[in-house]
């Protein structure tokens, strides 16, 4: 069985249908951004496809594509489809990718919503015992006891919903207590990723830790954490750091190290050579016993007249 060849070669009527093509394609789009003819292209036998400049804004280098055929032994050319398509230079979308690849820290405001994936690598189970089941079950033995007795139907809900509260010394108090009873907890995995990344914001390598008189570890502002990470990080209280409220390395510091520079006590000033807070009064007039000459008492007028 021979297979049939299809020639490339556009037909002629297809070829010559530019302003049928032409039209199609004003139709379809906004007026006015139709533009030159931009060539064509045989797709098989009478089918060649228009062609046309796109003058669109957001679509540049986008060509229109009017795709026209002709029946066998027919002289009619009809149309077939009108579409947009981009061209060799035009200007594409960047490649798709998921929202949990796009989503990156400080990207989720009020109100969103992140759900974590099953399989996060950063969890892993926070309840182990085969006794008791796990508090993300849908029930639990109490409640299971109470649905034979009262002969009901429970339906599945959220962890935080359950009535989980241990007896005494069993394996989910023991877990309670070390605040692992949920349903899932930090994996080792989980503590390395979050431990890089706080000790590359807030690290022995970053520039204020380079410059930093003392670290972390022997400054009174550092709060610490408790569980594994709190071997390595602690969460600063000096409102004029620039990592306060931040978890910390103790290997990071900053110029705000409470024993680092002891303020000293202000210098007590000497003692005045004069006395300004006294006043000395001064009389207006001297006093009559101030002079050299005895004090005698008035002796009467002298006429003073010529002899």
């Amino acid at each position: 069985m021979s297979a049939t060849t299809r020639s490339r070669t556009p037909d002629r009527l297809c070829a010559e249908a530019v302003d049928l093509a032409r039209a199609a394609a004003e139709e379809a789009a906004a007026p006015g951004v139709v533009g030159e003819h931009a060539g064509l292209v045989s797709e098989g036998d009478r089918v060649v496809t228009h062609f046309f400049e796109c003058k669109e804004l957001g679509y540049r280098g986008w060509r229109w594509a009017v795709t026209v055929a002709r029946a066998s032994r027919a002289k009619v050319v009809t149309l077939d489809e009108t579409v947009l398509l981009p061209g060799p230079d035009s200007l594409l979308a960047p490649e798709w990718v998921p929202w949990s690849e796009r989503l990156r820290p400080g990207d989720m405001g009020p109100g969103d919503l992140l759900p974590t994936d099953a399989e996060d690598l950063r969890l892993e189970p926070g309840f182990s015992g085969e006794d008791e089941p796990a508090p993300n079950s849908p029930i639990s033995e109490e409640m299971a006891e109470l649905v034979e007795a009262e002969d009901a139907e429970v339906t599945a809900v959220a962890p935080a919903a359950l009535p989980a509260v241990p007896s005494r010394g069993s394996i989910a108090s023991v877990a309670e207590e070390l605040g692992m009873r949920r349903a899932r907890v930090l994996s080792r995995y989980g503590l390395h990723v979050a431990a890089d990344r706080w000790e590359d914001s807030y690290g022995p390598k970053s520039a204020m830790a380079q410059a930093a008189p003392a670290t972390c570890v022997s400054c009174g502002f550092l709060n610490p954490i408790g569980g594994s990470l709190g071997q390595a990080f602690g969460v600063c209280a000096n409102e004029f750091s620039p990592a306060d409220g931040r978890v910390v390395s103790l290997s990071y510091g900053c110029g705000g190290h409470s024993e680092a520079a002891v303020m000293p006590a202000p210098p007590r000033p000497a003692p005045p050579v004069i006395d300004e807070t006294r006043v000395d009064p001064f009389p207006l007039r001297p006093s009559p016993d101030s002079g050299s000459v005895p004090l005698t008492p008035d002796e009467p007028a002298e006429e003073f007249g010529h002899s």
